[in-house]
């Protein structure tokens, strides 16, 4: 493959990229789940590792490992006397590291840690763009079928309860997604970057909004525009593409504040 088609496959998964880190990205902040994010996108590593030695699929390692990871943080808090936060930490970097401890034993051949921890979007490959899109096409499916849940869930917890919405099934739902999500997203930005994507452009698009569908696509838009400027930025001076991605997200993000 050419350089030219390098370069349109990265722009075509950043745009992609968008429609999935946009919206979810809203959703953690408007539930103040930013940490949660945090702690299944360190847990991807882990289902990198054990995807590789298992001899299954990557992505789906990771999935496996996020929504195990979700069922562990949304179900354990009420087994432990420890605060959402603590366990939160717990969880997240012992994940973490016992991805590190395993990945050092795997020969280096096989799996670049730099490219899972920090992202390589010019990796992407045409398999790697359909778990992008089909996942754009199951994230803004799941928000146009449960968009009013999800926005009373958002405002009050107990009010959504007496309305009908069925709280457990929804987070769990929400909790698939997000992994789903994280381990589409590792590949680009990496393991260690991806709750930056997911919550700066959210938090951009929270200044520009008057409501939460303005909301969602303004962060879109701003997560495109990100993963644009950022590559354009990563092959003229040659940087890291997915660090880059995202310090172009905080650029705008700190414009948008100047200006507001």
């Amino acid at each position: 493959m050419d350089t030219y088609s390098f370069v349109i496959m990265s722009v075509v998964a950043g745009l992609g990229l968008s429609l999935i880190t946009g919206p979810i990205g809203c959703f953690l902040l408007w539930k103040r789940m930013a940490f949660f994010g945090d702690a299944l996108s360190h847990s991807a590593l882990l289902g990198v590792v054990l995807g590789t030695i298992l001899h299954i699929d990557i992505h789906l390692g990771i999935v496996i490992v996020c929504i195990l990871m979700a069922m562990i943080l949304a179900f354990s808090n009420e087994k432990f006397n420890l605060s959402a936060d603590a366990w939160l930490g717990i969880v997240s970097y012992s994940s973490l590291a016992l991805g590190a401890l395993l990945l050092s034993k795997l020969d280096r051949t096989i799996i670049d840690p730099s490219s899972y921890l920090f992202g390589e979007i010019l990796a992407i490959d045409f398999y790697d763009l359909a778990w992008i899109y089909g996942c754009g096409i199951i994230v803004l499916g799941f928000l146009k079928l449960k968009w009013r849940s999800l926005m009373l869930w958002t405002i009050d917890e107990d009010f959504a309860q007496t309305t009908g919405v069925k709280l457990t099934s929804l987070r769990i739902e929400f909790m698939l997604i997000l992994a789903l999500v994280i381990a589409v997203t590792l590949k680009v930005v990496g393991a260690l970057l991806v709750p930056a994507l997911l919550i700066i452009p959210a938090a951009a698009a929270g200044k520009l909004s008057r409501n939460p569908k303005q909301m969602v696509f303004y962060s879109i838009i701003i997560t495109a525009l990100s993963a644009l400027i950022g590559l354009a930025a990563s092959f003229a001076i040659n940087l890291p593409s997915g660090a880059t991605i995202v310090i172009t997200s905080l650029v705008i993000f700190l414009l948008i504040q100047i200006k507001k």
